[in-house]
């Protein structure tokens, strides 16, 4: 079984990061060169540090997923989490996945990295959660569509938390994407079951990924999402 890493904190919110590792367990076969490992396929890029580093600044519990996306997508349903290709790359161990392997990495994996989460948010009752995640400046499988925005909020039908946090960070002069790069109605999983579902406010952070690359940029974005995760708390008001 393999568990994501929990950070303590006091602050009244939970801050999730569902694709901040590249682990690949033993015995999972994906058929990659070690480099793909690298990349944006298998990893939210700087998303483990800068979750850290949210944490601390905001003494804020924290989730911090330890698998790569490639292995099992912890922000996708279950009936499609483990991909067969990402960006234009085969991805040759997922495919015709035997259904007893499958199985093995939803029940060793998938389902307690949720059970998990639900455990925290029942025991912690956050005001707010708050998702991290990063994104490739340019897809490869969509050359003409590029990426403008250095940050993103998603969100599903629930913007209690996404429309505050979109003015804080234009706020700071940004050009931020509005349920871009994509959209949160279509691929929001975690924030689904456990915000929308359960009435939690939340606050979806995407970060293109060439603004977290070093210990700079980390701490530059660190700074700039502390302030604009807190401001947004205090606008959700009192418990």
């Amino acid at each position: 079984m393999t568990m994501p890493v929990v950070l303590d904190g006091t602050a009244d919110m939970l801050m999730i990061a569902d694709h901040a590792s590249n682990f690949v367990p033993a015995g999972v076969m994906l058929g990659l060169p070690p480099a793909m490992l690298e990349d944006h396929i298998a990893v939210d890029i700087g998303t483990d540090p800068l979750t850290r580093a949210l944490a601390a600044l905001l003494s804020a519990p924290a989730i911090i997923a330890s698998v790569s996306r490639l292995v099992i997508d912890l922000n996708r349903e279950p009936e499609n989490a483990i991909p067969a290709a990402s960006d234009g790359h085969v991805i040759p161990g997922n495919w015709n996945l035997p259904e007893a392997e499958r199985a093995l990495r939803l029940t060793a994996i998938h389902q307690p990295y949720h059970v998990r989460v639900a455990a925290e948010i029942a025991g912690r009752r956050p005001i707010m959660l708050v998702s991290i995640h990063s994104f490739t400046p340019q897809l490869a499988t969509r050359p003409d569509e590029p990426r403008p925005w250095p940050v993103g909020v998603l969100y599903n039908t629930d913007d209690r938390a996404a429309l505050p946090g979109i003015a804080a960070l234009a706020a700071y002069g940004l050009h931020v994407g509005d349920n871009q790069p994509y959209s949160g109605r279509d691929l929001n999983y975690t924030m689904n079951r456990h915000a929308e579902g359960a009435g939690i406010p939340y606050l979806g952070i995407e970060v293109r990924n060439d603004g977290l690359r070093d210990a700079a940029g980390i701490a530059h974005w660190a700074h700039v999402l502390a302030g604009v995760i807190a401001a947004v708390r205090r606008q959700l008001g009192p418990v």
